[in-house]
């Protein structure tokens, strides 16, 4: 988090300074990076060669070895350097995804090859039943429930390929551009030249590789930036790879970047960018809203996606990476990866279809645990609230003005000298009280805890982390890296340590730090946390971040675990969490940087945004592109944590954070309060009513997140998921699905609106979901115009779904839990409806042990007499016990004692009332078919538009049926 002004630490104003924009200079260029340099150059070299160009890598064929199930080994040799070998390794696994592994074998130094124990769950299961098939030219694999995936790895020149129905989806070293660089020695400089000794016309030799690797040396073996020299100890050892999707015009991924969902051009015609996208997680001062700079955290999954399939490659790799993307067509994608260190460890998935790809990827990095439900509330947080009393006023004000909210925050300032784990006694006097009594109100507090440890000799924790020597090394490895961050002079935990792993859990346990100062122990667990700089972020460090020959445990470079780190940060602190209550509770952590993988430890938004139009429209592209990478819980801060919005664009802003699964207000330290009892009316109102539309949805949202644990399927569900055949919909970023609820959102992200576009992909009805006026779609798609004035969000609910919400206001989510349902029920065509809920307790893991409800509601027409709508409540936990992803954390038991089943049951949780829309007639009776009680009802009849393009829909209001929601239960309406 930056600053305009660095509190009580004059000597950082040179390096925060006091900006108004975007530092380019901050950070490298494509051309600045003497690797990626290097890896373009090769890029252009094999275009300007086009068909003559050929990949010096090949396959030695006698060295091809099968091994116990779908494994292949071979031997690789660069015509370049024929001395340098390199191993190869195919194998399918069980669930048809292909990994493929490339190293150096026997050379000078190790490359990094532990990436994959950290983002992966397990060691994928290799497939027994794919045999490979050996050829002179090629090594072949036929599988798949259809046999219609076949795997062909060629010799001369070394390329995979994966094909599906004989269609190329994924071919990898297809243009030639794979280069391993393999360790080497450093060339001695020349001798000097002696006094007296005659100058002598030194004549090179021509340099064989220069066709490939060009004919000067380029920063192999050290690096300026500014005025900071990388010393690059072991020389040059990048990597390179293209990976080409012939038949898939739309890439999506690669998160952080901000730009559009569907990922721009870098190379080729009228490229978008010039710059290939960057994976280097950096702490980017007020970044651009249309850009390929990377920003705070990296994910190197990319999907493919087109009318016939999807497919995706998830390139495991932690140090530094830089991708061109390039569309030769709308049929057709290149892309091209170079990365500074590690080996080849690519997994190619084959799909076919969205779903299945989240499938696969969750098998391989995880899905998301369950978070606690106060999370999915709305969550108040400025930099700073800066005193007990100010935190007590805002919570008071929240309960006056009858706001709901969940959690207040605290940031940096709540600690002396930004010395984390402790108070400042002055502002904070009586931090437990504080705690409790937000507690009282049935809220949460987070507080801040930052990666950088002040080197200060009275901060315990600096001193602890000293005496274990678990701090992170400068390059040589001797001592503890020193670096500036908001405590002035600081050092870093190295997280790669196991040595500080349980150490850092105990800082989070309730008892005093020793020395008797204010500390952590000063809590309870109703405290969560947040981890922000976590990139990590070094203030006087090359590009704001740690110098690249800094020396991790194992002895690796910070170069080859560099947008690893953040994640090992908040894995450790969200284990803390998870370990200091018994039983377990569900811990709330937020990240600002992440890697894949980082969906098991919880939540992460966007970074320091700027107040403006762009940065909200763009906030809503990036939180999508999360949400496709496994990281779901995402969300951009409300209002920009830069600049004073307008009471317009906040209104808008609290709009788009309602409908993202992670919805916080954060504010800059030098912005105006803008909590939201501050506006005036009717924004004010406005605001109000966007809050509690948020709270009545909260079982939407639960359920939507029950759903992607066990599923991987993302919460946000852009068009090309839901409809993954409708080409009209793969660009489309502004609008998306919440999990499979049926609801559709397109948030205003402009000023001035008064009307807005939706596009329909199906022929359905779509219900204005506060209005019930109705749309009709079209099997081709459709455009429709809506209105969206500023107190209008556009909001659907597609034909064929049932939503439950709970509609009585409160003012935190904790007291929600016995609260009644109402069902909207949205009709189809032919109608028809389905929706699910899924409850639990909302705060331990009893639900992994079957302490759960899970209903499944569906609407059909009577099949008793052809009659009429029935609708019925059925128990899912029953039916599907076992629905879960392997090795996801979600639903594999179902007990069917199930108390807490039995809890909502005694507390009489019910449904308090049906809204069905889109009914043909009338009705002439609606009553409980078990008990055949007739039920109060109201019916408003439907009316047709002028236009004939849609009109308003028959709405039948059923109140208090009296059903209860743990129960199976028929409602006819005849």
């Amino acid at each position: 988090m930056w600053a305009r002004s660095f509190l009580g630490i004059v000597t950082l104003v040179l390096v925060v300074q006091d900006a108004a924009a975007f530092k380019a200079h901050d950070f490298k260029t494509c051309s600045q990076s003497g690797f990626c340099r290097r890896g373009r150059a090769l890029a252009q070299r094999a275009q300007e060669a086009k068909s003559s160009w050929t990949s010096p890598y090949s396959i030695e064929p006698t060295s091809v070895v099968l091994e116990e199930g779908a494994v292949v080994k071979a031997g690789v040799k660069s015509s370049l350097y024929p001395e340098i070998n390199f191993g190869l390794e195919v194998r399918i696994q069980e669930d048809g995804v292909v990994r493929v592994r490339m190293d150096e074998a026997s050379g000078l130094h190790k490359r990094y090859d532990e990436a994959a124990s950290w983002a992966l769950i397990s060691n994928p299961v290799t497939s027994r039943s794919v045999k490979w098939t050996v050829g002179k030219k090629d090594i072949r694999a036929v599988y798949g429930t259809k046999k219609d995936i076949e795997v062909v790895i060629s010799y001369q020149p070394l390329q995979v390929t994966l094909y599906r129905n004989g269609k190329e989806q994924v071919v990898v070293n297809g243009q030639g551009l794979l280069h391993m660089e393999h360790f080497r020695k450093k060339p001695e400089p020349p001798a000097p030249k002696t006094e007296g000794s005659e100058e002598q016309t030194v004549i090179e030799p021509p340099n064989p590789r220069a066709w490939f690797e060009g004919d000067k040396e380029d920063d192999l073996w050290e690096e300026t930036f500014g005025t900071w020299t990388d010393s690059k100890p072991k020389g040059p050892e990048s990597l390179s790879v293209d990976i080409n999707f012939p038949n898939h015009g739309f890439v999506y991924g690669i998160p952080q970047h901000a730009t559009r969902l569907a990922l721009p051009s870098t190379k080729g015609e009228s490229p978008t960018f010039t710059d290939p996208y960057r994976l280097y997680n950096a702490d980017v001062f007020e970044y651009l809203a249309s850009s390929p700079v990377s920003l705070y955290g990296s994910i190197p999954l990319m999907h493919a996606h087109s009318e016939d399939s999807t497919v995706a490659v998830f390139h495991l790799v932690g140090s530094e990476t830089w991708i061109d993307v390039s569309h030769d067509s709308e049929k057709s994608t290149q892309t091209h990866w170079v990365s500074e260190s590690g080996i080849l460890d690519l997994f190619i998935l084959p799909g076919p279809t969205p779903d299945e790809v989240f499938a696969q990827y969750a098998r391989l990095t995880g899905t998301p645990v369950l978070p606690a439900q106060f999370s999915l509330g709305y969550h108040q947080c400025r930099w700073n609230y800066v005193s007990s009393e100010d935190v007590r006023t805002v919570n008071k004000r929240f309960d006056e003005e009858d706001i709901p909210m969940d959690v207040l925050w605290l940031d940096i300032e709540y600690s002396p000298d930004h010395k984390y784990f402790i108070w400042n006694e002055k502002t904070f006097p009586d931090p437990v009280e504080m705690i409790n009594d937000v507690a009282a109100t049935g809220r949460k507090m987070v507080v801040i805890v930052d990666p950088h440890l002040k080197r200060d000799s009275s901060y315990p924790v600096f001193e602890k982390a000293k005496e274990l020597g678990v701090l992170v090394k400068p390059k040589g490895g001797e001592g503890e890296y020193e670096g500036w961050c908001w405590p002035g002079s600081s050092s870093w935990v190295d997280f790669f340590n196991p040595g500080a792993w349980d150490w850092w859990k105990s800082l989070f346990k309730p008892y005093q730090l020793e020395g008797g100062a204010w500390s952590w122990t000063q809590s309870t667990e109703d405290v969560h946390i947040w981890n922000d700089m976590n990139e990590p972020s070094v203030f006087n460090g090359p590009e704001i971040t740690m110098p690249k020959d800094n020396v991790h445990h194992g002895g690796w470079e910070h170069r080859d675990i560099h947008n690893i780190n953040g994640m090992l940060y908040s894995n450790l602190t969200w284990q803390a969490l998870a370990v200091r209550s018994d039983p377990p509770k569900r811990p709330f952590v937020l990240t600002r940087s992440f890697f894949a993988g980082s969906q098991r430890f919880g939540a992460m938004w966007t970074g320091d945004n700027l107040g403006t139009w762009e940065h909200m429209a763009v906030g809503v592209k990036m939180v999508l592109a999360n949400s496709i990478a496994g990281l779901s819980f995402a969300g951009s801060d409300v209002g920009g944590f830069f600049g004073n919005p307008d009471p317009e664009m906040l209104v808008r802003w609290y709009q788009v954070g309602a409908f993202a699964p992670f919805f916080r207000a954060h504010a800059h330290i030098d912005t105006k309060r803008r909590e939201p009892y501050l506006l005036a009316s009717p924004h004010k109102d406005i605001v109000y009513s966007i809050l509690r539309l948020r709270y009545a949805m909260l079982p939407v949202w639960y359920t939507a997140f029950r759903e992607t644990t066990v599923t991987g399927v993302p919460i946000l569900r852009p068009q090309y998921i839901v409809f993954p055949k409708d080409k009209n919909g793969f660009d489309i970023d502004d609008q998306y699905y919440i999990g499979s609820s049926g609801l559709l959102v397109k948030p205003v992200t402009q000023k001035d609106v008064t009307e807005t576009n939706v596009y329909l992909s199906d022929d359905q009805i779509y219900y204005d979901y506060f209005s019930f006026a109705t749309y009709r779609g079209t099997p081709k798609g459709k455009h429709i115009t809506v209105p969206a004035a500023l107190h209008q969000i556009p909001l659907f609910i597609r034909g064929g779904s049932i939503v439950s919400t709970r509609e009585r206001p409160r003012r935190a989510s904790s007291r929600m839990a016995y609260d009644p349902f109402t069902l909207r029920v949205a009709l189809s065509k032919d109608d028809t409806a389905k929706g699910d809920l899924y409850l639990d307790d909302g705060e331990t893991y009893t639900h992994q042990q079957g302490q759960y409800v899970w209903r499944q509601f569906v609407a059909e027409k009577n099949k008793k007499g052809g009659k009429g709508i029935r609708i019925s409540s059925t128990d899912l936990g029953k039916l599907k016990p076992t629905e879960a992803v392997e090795g996801a954390p979600g639903l594999t038991t179902y007990d069917p004692k199930n108390v807490y089943a039995k809890t909502l049951e005694d507390r009489n949780v019910r449904v308090e009332k049906f809204i069905v829309l889109g009914l043909k007639n009338k009705p002439k009776s609606v009553k409980v078919e078990e008990t055949g009680e007739e039920l109060a009802w109201d019916y408003i009849p439907g009316a047709a538009s002028t236009d004939k393009k849609g009109g308003m829909a028959a709405t039948l209001i059923i109140k208090d049926p009296k059903v209860k929601i743990t129960s199976d239960w028929s409602v006819l309406i005849l």
